[in-house]
């Protein structure tokens, strides 16, 4: 399929790892010029060279923590100044927090406060920031990942996550009459570095993890959540907005441990 997407420019968060190189591998394969953001200067650099060597234009790379007000105008910044107006937002920087034990039946402010800002504030303040371009070219494509809203144990990713969709899907009705789509995608078990390397460290809680909870029996790929990011940013999409998509391999639950 032709996404027709070609010659467009995307911004991609949390593109180090994971979703979000993947992310950024797929749009740059539709032909999209892409500027990528993520805390860590040497994946980024590493990204960046290697999506230049496959013959595509070398990627903006923005290293900046976006769970401050400067990162996040430091990215909008950046990026429009690199590649002029935006025309496709990938929301995909977020991280779980789970309580720490010793907070357990305690507050802890500070806590969640940097769980909404990672998980809610950047994505709403760098998409905030992107509008006005998009507003004025009456075309855009938002897609924010989302994920689990209920789990067993208290986290503060997840009401944060829930927030983040309920604002996603008020601003697909503003933002509709515009040309501007804004869809969410709610991963399940994606081998990506936390999933894998702090929720499931070992292969026999991954194997439990499957047996319990995923009908597909395994977890998935960051590129086949990737490839449905390609097309909600597409033309062919242009009717879906308002949506949350689980890529999820058809789990049971949603529930994180």
């Amino acid at each position: 399929m032709d996404l027709r997407i070609s010659g467009k420019r995307a911004l991609i968060t949390g593109a180090t790892t994971g979703i979000g190189r993947a992310t950024a591998l797929a749009l740059t394969a539709e032909g999209v010029q892409v500027a990528i953001a993520g805390r860590n200067e040497a994946l980024l650099a590493a990204l960046r060279d290697e999506i230049s060597a496959s013959g595509a234009p070398t990627p903006t790379a923005i290293a900046a923590d976006i769970t401050t007000v400067d990162g996040t105008d430091r990215v909008v910044d950046e990026a429009q100044h690199a590649l002029g107006r935006i025309d496709i937002l990938v929301n995909n920087a977020g991280g779980s927090r789970p309580r720490p034990e010793s907070d357990a039946g305690s507050t802890n402010d500070a806590w969640w406060d940097e769980a909404f800002a990672l998980n809610f504030s950047a994505a709403r303040r760098i998409t905030e920031g992107l509008l006005p371009g998009m507003k004025a070219a009456g075309w855009g494509r938002i897609v924010t990942l989302t994920g689990a809203m209920t789990q067993r144990r208290i986290n503060a990713a997840s009401p944060a996550k829930a927030a983040l969709w309920s604002w996603s899907r008020s601003l697909s009705a503003e933002l509709a009459p515009h040309g501007i789509t804004v869809n969410c995608i709610a991963p399940g078990r994606i081998n990506t570095p936390q999933i894998t390397g702090r929720l499931f460290p070992t292969e026999e809680a991954r194997r439990a993890e499957i047996s319990q909870s995923i009908p597909m029996g395994r977890f998935g790929e960051p590129e086949e959540l990737a490839a449905l990011v390609a097309f909600l940013a597409s033309e062919a999409a242009g009717y879906i907005t308002g949506a949350q998509v689980p890529v999820d391999g058809g789990m049971i639950r949603m529930a994180m441990p």
